[in-house]
């Protein structure tokens, strides 16, 4: 039975673990590693291909292609029945592959996105994968991030974890280090950090104990089901939309029976035709074929680095209108580099790589101490403090890379000054009240500040503050000039604030350091809760971040595509401004809007304004979720970028949300698209496979119905004239199970179309099924049969062939059509001649099987037996071609003259 660490010390859990508060070694890490196994809950076996193969059995197709040949077996029709039974095992098979190819590409995906933890081995934080992490293990727990493993928390300031993924209870619970009693519930036990469980606010350490199936939820993973996978919208209404169909076919093919008995046809011939029509008829294959295509979709968007989390998503892709970004990351590239100091009426110039004048970090400089604040205050991390500075490898957020990186270049080094002035509490950046603290023991300060000596007096020490400038200098009473710490006076106020003002006006970011004398070891004071006050302030950081290359023909690519494009930053207004100039955004005063005025409007101002802005700065988290909502009642699909657990709601809202790779495990969750690199282009890609996914699903559906309806009036009206049946049941099987079965799949792996981005976006709501699909499908339906019906009387009435013969004629003829459109079916917005032929492998493939089978059919005497064929004539090829060429000549005026012509009517999407 597990020891009860929750009430045990801490000393006594770190002996059991053989472990301390700064972790483990590497080597220990790499044994137990070994030892335990991969931290993962335990996860359901995939479906073996013997039950995958089974499932396809279910299929309602299947019961009724069995009914039948059981029956054609009973009244011993051996040909029909070998036939039926053949095209069961056929489906089975078909259906087995895309079912397989499906579940192969959905498991890929979801083994990519593995959660990073911060963990400490060899006294430094190190990153590592979840899986990686192992009992002994002391784990970095953060605002926004998951609890990877149960462990005992150690450290904690402020630390509420939200555990109802594990209790049920949505109220976050206040973690503490004290010991709690042995019968404590698991519930109650704050304490312990529970895997799984996200961390809603505060920061803290905890030693990890039990990892995998030996956590509390994975202990749960034996009684928990997985979720399955929900349809998508698109796929539910494909599915109503067959149901219906086959209802219809259903009424049709017995109607077709009784018409057949009552002008004479034999009972097993109009009852296999009967069964073969309605097997054909109902497009059984739509939905799987629909899964295929997103599934495929889902990996394209993957290799372009964007993961898709669910299937739905990929269908919204294609219909988002409005796109709703942040700047930092997504537009440039995030390489953040200090570009100068200004402190104590000075600017000292940087590049990335070091400063203009060498640093003495003992000096009194104000730069100097700001260079020490931002170095304190930086919850980024070196990994290998000890290797060369080449080689180091720098974790967190790319600002607080950049000011620690700074304030490496300069002499500093985190540990050295954490010996000189220890950490005792600390603050972590929040966008709500946008800055960060670390309280430290008071070491020697500038003249004019409260003096205690170099160590300070008791109970007294120093709060380092970092964040927006206009926040530390609105906070700030006093002002640091080369260790003259003074009264911040009007004059000096405005000229830091026209020095922000220049710095932000030129595309650079801005952050200000400060710090004040306080009382206690516990930051209560100007945190979250309180009023930032009495700093004194020491200067600012300017900060390069380049835009990305290809940024702006990336946001002419959307707006091309009929989409709307807003920048929505956290950035000073001055940096948003200049930066979406050089974008191509609109930049006059009406084009932007503050985070403050955004609060002090009324919804109906908000409202009337909200067209015009192209940009919003200075937005805090829950005004994201105003601007989403406001556009939705636009009637807009909106796609939203976030990344902190702030932002989480307005991902939530947005019809497409957007986490990015670098952001918090909560975002993440809660998104529908993850870029694994934080790159505009990650979302473009996005939509532009979705945008192709719904094409490629249309054309499928245009292919196997008009097939479907052209056999269904065939036969039909063959027997409504009192001729004989011009194609029999075999014939019809062959047709749609062989050759046209494997082509529909293949038209899942079309290639976007060139124009596929220059489409205005459809609303989600609309059909799948287009007015002008239904129309090409009546006219590809009925151009077949008249030529089929017109040529089927003539060979009856002038050929002399017998029934046999004409039959093949028509059969060959059937498959010729289906040959020959589904080169039309490749676009449904541009004619045959402008299409490449030769772009999709597949469909070449199952083009040339599909045109074997058909002379296997007629020419292999074991088929002909089977089918009731008979062999062909050069004459009849000649006849059947010309009929098949003038069909895809008619289709195609069809589609020029509904589709083409309509220059000024986009083709929805």
């Amino acid at each position: 039975m597990d020891k009860k660490w929750h009430s045990l010390p801490a000393t006594e859990v770190f002996r059991e673990l053989d472990s301390g508060v700064d972790g483990i070694s590497q080597k220990a890490a790499d044994e137990r590693l070994k030892k335990f196994g991969p931290n993962r809950i335990p996860e359901d076996r995939p479906a073996s291909k013997a039950r995958i193969f089974l499932e396809q059995l279910k299929s309602p197709l299947v019961y009724v292609l069995v009914i039948a040949g059981g029956i054609t077996l009973f009244l011993g029709e051996y040909s029909d029945t070998v036939i039926i039974f053949g095209a069961v095992v056929l489906n089975t098979i078909v259906g087995y592959f895309q079912d397989a190819k499906a579940n192969r590409a959905l498991s890929k995906l979801k083994k990519v996105l593995q959660a990073k933890i911060i963990v400490f081995r060899n006294g430094n934080k190190k990153e590592v994968l979840q899986s990686e992490v192992v009992p002994g293990d002391a784990v970095f727990l953060r605002t926004g991030g998951k609890v990877p493993a149960d462990g005992r928390i150690i450290e904690a300031h402020n630390l509420k974890i939200n555990e109802s993924s594990l209790t049920g209870e949505w109220l976050a619970s206040d973690k503490k280090t004290k010991i709690l009693p042995e019968e404590t519930a698991l519930a109650d036990r704050d304490n312990i950090a529970f895997m799984g469980t996200a961390v809603e606010s505060g920061w803290g350490k905890a030693v990890v104990f039990n990892t995998g199936a030996k956590t509390e939820i994975g202990r749960l993973a034996e009684t928990i089901k997985k979720a399955e996978e929900r349809k998508t919208p698109h796929q539910r209404k494909l599915s109503r939309f067959s149901q219906i169909i086959g209802l219809v076919i259903v009424i049709i093919s017995s109607a077709i029976f009784i018409q057949g008995m009552l002008t004479g046809e034999r009972f097993i011939e109009i009852f296999a035709t009967s069964i073969a029509i309605a097997v054909a008829a109902i497009p059984e294959g739509l939905p799987m074929a629909m899964t295929v295509i997103l599934a495929l979709g889902m990996q394209r968007i993957l290799k372009k680095k964007g993961l898709v989390r669910k299937l739905a998503s990929a269908e919204t892709l294609g219909s988002a209108s409005v796109i709703l970004t942040d700047k930092t990351g997504t537009l440039t590239e995030a390489k953040m580099e200090v570009a100068g100091v200004y402190a104590g009426g000075k600017e000292l110039l940087g590049n990335g790589s070091g400063f203009a004048k060498k640093i003495d970090r003992k000096s009194n400089e104000s730069y100097v101490r700001a260079l020490r604040i931002a170095t304190m205050c930086s919850e980024a991390f070196i990994e290998n403090l000890d290797e060369p500075a080449k080689r180091r490898i720098i974790r967190g957020r790319p600002t607080e890379k950049a000011l620690l990186l700074a304030g490496v270049q300069a002499g500093f080094s985190p540990k050295e000054l954490s010996k000189e002035e220890p950490l005792l509490d600390q603050l972590l950046f929040d966008p709500t009240y946008k800055y960060s603290m670390s309280l430290r023991r008071a070491k020697g300060l500038p003249d004019g500040s409260p003096r205690f000596g170099e160590t300070g007096k008791a109970g007294e020490n120093v709060l380092y503050v970092l964040g927006l400038p206009e926040i530390i200098l609105s906070a700030s009473t006093r002002v640091d000039n080369d260790g003259d710490c003074r009264k911040l006076l009007l004059a000096d106020y405005q000229e830091i604030k026209d020095k922000i003002d220049e710095v932000t006006g030129d595309g650079l970011r801005a952050i200000a350091v400060g710090y004040k004398i306080v009382r206690g070891d516990k930051i209560t004071q100007g945190g979250s809760n309180g009023k930032l006050s009495g700093l004194v302030f020491v200067g600012f950081f300017s900060i390069h971040d380049p835009i990305r290359n290809g940024a702006k023909e990336m946001i002419d690519t959307c707006r091309r595509a009929g989409m709307r494009l807003i920048i929505v930053t956290g950035d000073h207004k001055l940096t948003a401004k200049a930066v979406a100039s050089k974008l191509g955004f609109k930049t006059e005063k009406n084009n932007i809007l503050e985070g403050k005025d955004l609060e002090n409007m009324t919804e109906e101002e908000f409202n009337r304004k909200l067209e015009d802005i192209e940009v919003f700065a200075r937005v805090e988290p829950a005004q994201k979720l105003k601007i989403v909502q406001a556009w939705q009642r636009k009637g807009e699909v909106v796609a939203m970028t976030g990344d902190g657990i702030n932002d989480a709601p307005a991902i939530k809202q947005a019809d497409i949300g957007v986490a990015l790779g670098s952001g918090t495990d909560v975002a993440k969750e809660v998104s529908d698209l993850v870029l694994l690199t934080d790159n505009f282009k990650v979302i473009v890609a996005a939509v532009e496979a979705g945008r192709t996914i719904i094409d490629n699903i249309r054309k499928v559906i245009v292919y196997l119905l008009s097939d479907s309806f052209t056999e269904v009036i065939l036969v039909s009206a063959s027997l409504f004239f009192g001729w004989p049946l011009p194609i029999l049941a075999g014939q019809i099987l062959w047709v749609n199970l062989i050759e046209d079965g494997p082509m529909s799949i293949s038209l899942g792996f079309e290639k976007k179309e060139k124009d596929i981005m220059k489409q205005k976006p459809k609303d989600y709501s609309s059909s799948l099924f287009t007015g002008e699909m239904r129309v090409l499908i009546f006219i590809i339906g009925i151009i077949t049969d008249l030529f089929l019906l017109g040529l089927f009387f003539w060979l009856l009435k002038y050929s002399g062939y017998g029934i046999a013969h004409i039959r093949t004629v028509v059969f060959a003829g059937l498959t010729i059509d289906s040959l020959f459109y589904i080169f039309s079916c490749k676009s449904l917005r541009r004619s045959v001649w402008q299409i490449k032929f030769f772009s999709n492998k597949f469909l070449l493939a199952f083009w040339v099987l599909g045109a074997g089978m058909l002379l296997l059919a007629i020419y292999l005497p074991f088929l002909r037996e089977i089918l009731k064929t008979a062999p062909l004539t050069l004459f009849d090829w000649q006849l059947v071609l010309g009929l098949g060429f003038a069909h895809i000549f008619l289709i195609e005026l069809t589609k020029y003259y509904f589709i083409t012509r309509s220059a000024a009517k986009y083709y929805s999407i």
